[in-house]
């Protein structure tokens, strides 16, 4: 059964409940800080962290972006109580419309190749794996993580 949500931007007050749902999720990992991720998500017009509420709490979010061609998303999370209610497909679509309101035509987002469940979720969504190869380098002196 799908319930409605109410999505915002993020707050001040929002912050710490935020990262404590990304924690449940398991969203976090020890070479990010959430709360320096979502103080840059803040900083510009093009970036946020949207956040879906089932009356006062915080069930969804996810983080929204562009570089001004392509849009992207990272921390997609539900509330693990509140999983089957189609919380995801609204936090998803309030991604898609807030970006569509920018002007932006394409979205993507990295998923983990052995998170089957999030892989299937996307695809539902309509999305498709993509041919492109990522690469990356981390410039702040640190190796890759393992």
């Amino acid at each position: 059964m799908s319930m409605s949500l109410t999505i915002d931007a993020i707050s001040d007050a929002d912050v710490e409940p935020v990262v404590a749902l990304w924690q449940r999720c398991g969203l976090t990992r020890p070479w990010n800080d959430p709360q320096a991720d979502i103080a840059l998500a803040r900083r510009r017009d093009n970036s946020t962290v949207l956040v879906g509420r089932d009356g006062s709490a915080i069930v969804a979010t996810v983080m929204v972006g562009h570089d001004g061609h392509r849009g992207w998303v990272y921390y997609v999370a539900v509330d693990p109580e509140g999983r089957k209610r189609g919380f995801g497909r609204v936090i998803m679509a309030a991604a898609e419309d807030w970006l569509r309101q920018a002007g932006i035509a394409k979205l993507q987002l990295l998923v983990r190749r052995e998170n089957a469940q999030a892989n299937a979720f996307y695809q539902s969504l309509g999305f498709e794996e993509s041919t492109s190869v990522m690469f990356q380098k981390w410039l702040d002196g640190r190796g890759q993580p393992r």
